[in-house]
């Protein structure tokens, strides 16, 4: 993993809504990114703070939620 990217802090303060505490790809979208897609999932920054507390990160809950 690539550690260091200019714009964590900003990811973190201003678009990561993660709140799943073990995570260590936080702020670092680059990573959260490959990782969800690799598990066919989204992260939660495409989640509300409602939904996103869910931990379900499936585009079948994402379909569910703003699209149906």
């Amino acid at each position: 993993m690539v550690k260091g990217c200019e714009h964590s802090s900003i990811n973190i303060e201003e678009l990561c809504n993660c709140s799943y505490q073990g995570c260590d790809r936080k702020g670092i979208c680059c990573e959260c990114l490959h990782y969800h897609r690799k598990n066919k999932q989204l992260p939660a920054c495409f989640f509300d703070d409602d939904a996103e507390k869910t931990y379900d990160r499936s585009v079948r809950k994402y379909v569910k939620e703003y699209l149906d």
